[in-house]
């Protein structure tokens, strides 16, 4: 049981890292950098937090 909770925690770190490595990165673009992609900073968050967490 408490290897699980260890298991658990382990894996929801890792998850967050991610994210935040993500959303950083998506941040860090320019408005012009988003134009050139036709991206909108608003979907690509929506996403991140999708495939990250489901």
């Amino acid at each position: 049981m408490f290897d699980n909770l260890v298991s658990r925690a382990r894996d929801s770190i890792a998850k967050r890292k991610r994210y935040n490595q993500m959303v950083d990165e998506i941040h860090s673009l320019t408005d012009r950098d988003l134009a050139d992609m036709r991206a909108s900073r608003s979907e690509m968050l929506y996403q991140v937090r999708r495939q990250i967490y489901g």
